[in-house]
C-alpha cells in the first residue's frame, strides 16, 4: 500500500500505516516522529527523512528507509528490524533489548546505550561507517559492531570519546581499519584481537548487512576484528544484568 506523508502530522501517518493490510510504502516523509512505534507484523519502506524514535518499541515488523534517519531509533525496541541507507542520529537503541538495526553510514552520540539482552533475545547493531561518543554506554547485553567502512572519520577515529563507559554486559566488535587502533576504551574493560568463534554470535547477521548492502563478506571480514567485554570487577552488573 502506498502512503503519501506530505500533508500527513505523525499521528495520522501511523495510523494509517497501522491499519494498512500488508505491507507499506511511505513516500514524501518529512521528520514525522515514531513511525512504525510498537508494530508487530509487516514491511515499512520510507522514502525521506524518518523523524525522531523510528520503529520505537517495534516488536516484529521491519522498516527500510531509503536515506537518513534522525535520533532514537529503534529506542527500547524488542524484536524485527530496522534498515538504514543512509547515516542515523543519537541515541540508537537506546534500551534496546531484541532485534536488528543495519546503519549504512555513521551513527551519532550514545549509539547502543542501555542495551540489553535476555536468555534468547540478543540485540544486534551494525554500523557501517564511524560511531560518535559514549558509544555503548551501559551496555548490558546485546552486540554492537562498527565496520568503519567509506574512509577514515574526519576524527581519525572509528569511535569517539568514552566508549563503553560503564558496560557490564554484551560485546562491542570494532573492525581492524584505519581509525581502530587510535579508539581508548575504559582501564576496567577487557579488550583483545577477537578469534574466530568470537565472531560466531554476529557471523550471520552480518552476513544479511552484507547482502543488504552490496558488500562483500569476506572483504569485510579480512582485516579482523577487535572485541570489547566487560571487565571482571563490575560495580553495576548486580543492578543490571539478570543471573
Amino acid at each position: 500500500m502506498l502512503l503519501d506523508a506530505k500533508d500527513l502530522g505523525y499521528r495520522e501517518l501511523n495510523e494509517r500505516i497501522k491499519a494498512a493490510e500488508g505491507d507499506c510504502r511511505v513516500v514524501g516523509c518529512c521528520g514525522q516522529r515514531f513511525i512504525a512505534a510498537g508494530l508487530r507484523e509487516k514491511t515499512v519502506a520510507i522514502d525521506g527523512i524518518p523523524g525522531n524514535a523510528l520503529g520505537a518499541y517495534l516488536d516484529g515488523a521491519k522498516i527500510v528507509t531509503s536515506a537518513n534517519a534522525q535520533d532514537a531509533v529503534g529506542d527500547t525496541m524488542n524484536d524485527g528490524s530496522i534498515i538504514v541507507h543512509g547515516n542515523i542520529g543519537d541515541a540508537a537503541g537506546y534500551a534496546m533489548r531484541g532485534g536488528r538495526i543495519f546503519v549504512k553510514g555513521n551513527a551519532g552520540y550514545r549509539a547502543g546505550i542501555h542495551m540489553k539482552e535476555y536468555h534468547d533475545k540478543v540485540p544486534v547493531m551494525i554500523i557501517g561507517g564511524s560511531a560518535g561518543s559514549f558509544l555503548g554506554e551501559y551496555q548490558a547485553g546485546g552486540v554492537i559492531v562498527v565496520l568503519g567502512l567509506g574512509g577514515k572519520p574526519r576524527s581519525g577515529r572509528i569511535v569517539g570519546n568514552f566508549p563503553c563507559t560503564g558496560m557490564h554486559g554484551g560485546k562491542l566488535f570494532l573492525r581492524s581499519c584505519e581509525g581502530a587502533e587510535k579508539v581508548v576504551f575504559p582501564p576496567n574493560l577487557l579488550v583483545r584481537r577477537a578469534e574466530e568463534s568470537d565472531l560466531d554470535c554476529v557471523r550471520a547477521e552480518l552476513e544479511e548487512y552484507c547482502k543488504v548492502f552490496g558488500y562483500d563478506l569476506g572483504e569485510v571480514l579480512r582485516p579482523g576484528f577487535m572485541v570489547v567485554t566487560p571487565g571482571s570487577h563490575d560495580p553495576y552488573k548486580q543492578m543490571y544484568v539478570a543471573n
